[in-house]
């Protein structure tokens, strides 16, 4: 209970301040609204976060209170508690932001901890404020698992178009939900029952975005160990379903035990037995997976078990599934081949990435951004003169309205190109815009027979895929029927097409 002098109205309404934005999304526009509220007027140091700038006004408020004997939560109850425990903890994450971050960097580059010394610092301080053991040793780990969002959301999601701001506040509130309150006191343990299904073009950077969230799990601190659980980097598994014939998909993800079928001579581990109880398993390219062992999946997040191939043994997953497609899901589900109740349960969380189109519409400098970041990777630093030879190149060699089909993952490649051979030609249209719009036209008008139709769209996807096995797969028709309609049509199709080897 408090007793003696409480605080100033000065004091509550900047202690309110700061405890509003302490549980609020980083990325959300109300809290740069109040932050820039709080910061008005004070001076700023050149490239230093904003925050910094407050940061010496709060420790003199707070010597103040403990002056007057305020310096514990027990001092105070009610709202005035909650509001006082949210600035403790604020004051107390950012005095040891830096240590947090390289701690970081030592695991991501795969070495050992080291010095751990300003955790006991960190937990001394937090029980000067009066926070139990327990309490304080889940503040810890919290306190790391939010420098390990913030620093992997920001460091690889880069621009400020307002689809990628849009981006970053999503895949934040992936990791804490969109209350930072009501993760704290009840959903920190609880995120493996939350899938998260990425949807986006190939090469928008959905492994990217999975990878900030696979990273960010909650990790307990072991007092008795002086470490963390585990070293957040075996917490993300990564497995592209679509590079696995249908026939060795389950053992991938299942496992098997030795003799389970032909060639299992060994026993084998899936995926989701290697992930961990603080970890997150991506399943990239989920919508390539077939109904059979979509049903199998289902059964895995409704009831958290699976049984590895030749077994009987029920295992556990505890971890928290992330999946991708840049497949239509609609399409897929009216056609039979995604079950509803698989979609179901996992869209607790449907994360659209945007295209680099998008982006770059959104924000002329997104391009630029990114090119910095992806010479920067290439080269290992910060580099001005690359970044300015590939954005010459860039500016040179492509249309302004160049659309990046390959989105992110083809602007890598060209800047690697460019930095080889000093050009960069683009990818040519995979079709011609005014075919498409000329067979959407007689669509629309009913003037276009089921043969002209059928005609056109294998036209289309020859274009884009060359063989006639590969537009046969996709337009669900044998290669005998590719063949027999493109044939007939062989003049529409471009010369470098009709020289590729017919299968």
């Amino acid at each position: 209970m408090r007793t003696g002098e409480g605080l100033t109205g000065a004091d509550k309404n900047f202690f309110s301040q700061v405890a509003a934005i302490s549980f609020m999304n980083p990325f959300s526009e109300q809290r740069e609204a109040i932050l820039s509220r709080l910061i008005a007027g004070r001076v700023q140091q050149p490239g230093a976060p904003a925050i910094n700038s407050i940061l010496p006004e709060l420790d003199e408020r707070i010597a103040a209170a403990e002056n007057k004997g305020l310096g514990t939560i027990a001092r105070f109850e009610g709202d005035e508690r909650r509001m006082m425990e949210a600035v403790f903890l604020y004051q107390i994450y950012h005095r040891f932001v830096v240590e947090l971050d390289k701690l970081i960097e030592r695991q991501q580059q795969q070495r050992r901890a080291g010095d751990m010394s300003f955790v006991d610092a960190l937990l001394s301080q937090l029980a000067a404020r009066g926070f139990p053991e327990q309490a304080a040793l889940r503040h810890l780990a919290i306190f790391y698992q939010l420098r390990r969002a913030f620093y992997f959301i920001v460091k690889s999601l880069v621009g400020e178009s307002a689809s990628m701001r849009r981006l970053r506040l999503q895949l934040w509130a992936a990791v804490f939900t969109q209350d930072m309150h009501v993760y704290d006191r009840h959903l920190w343990n609880r995120m493996e029952d939350f899938a998260t299904l990425l949807l986006g073009e190939t090469g928008t950077g959905k492994g990217s975005a999975a990878a900030a969230i696979g990273r960010s799990a909650f990790i307990p601190y072991d007092r008795a160990q002086r470490q963390f659980a585990v070293n957040f980097t075996e917490t993300f598994i990564v497995t592209n379903l679509s590079q696995f014939p249908e026939t060795l998909i389950e053992s991938e993800l299942f496992g098997h035990k030795k003799g389970a079928f032909t060639g299992a001579i060994e026993n084998h581990e899936g995926v989701f037995e290697r992930c961990n109880a603080h970890g997150a398993l991506f399943l990239d390219e989920i919508g390539e997976v077939p109904i059979p062992v979509q049903i199998k999946l289902l059964q895995i997040l409704q009831e958290r078990t699976f049984t590895p191939l030749g077994s009987h043994e029920k295992k556990r997953f505890a971890g928290r599934v992330i999946a991708a497609t840049n497949r239509p899901l609609d399409a897929l589900r009216r056609e039979s081949r995604f079950r509803d109740d698989f979609y179901y349960r996992l869209c607790s969380d449907v994360i659209l990435v945007p295209t680099l189109r998008q982006r770059i519409e959104g924000s002329p400098r997104e391009l630029e951004d990114l090119v910095r970041l992806l010479v920067a990777r290439i080269a290992g630093e910060d580099n001005a003169e690359l970044t300015a030879l590939v954005m010459e190149s860039i500016g040179r060699d492509l249309p302004r309205d160049y659309p990046w089909p390959g989105n992110v993952r083809e602007l890598e490649q060209a800047v690697r190109r460019i930095l080889l051979t000093g050009h960069y030609d683009g990818e040519q249209p995979k079709a011609p815009s005014d075919e498409i719009e000329q067979l959407t036209e007689q669509m629309r008008a009913g003037t276009l027979a089921a043969d002209e139709l059928l005609r056109g769209y294998l036209t289309l996807l020859y274009r884009r895929f060359g063989t006639y096995e590969e537009v046969g797969r996709r337009a669900g028709v044998d290669r005998r029927t590719a063949r027999k309609y493109l044939v007939t049509s062989e003049s529409a199709i471009p010369r470098q097409a009709t020289a590729r080897k017919q299968g």
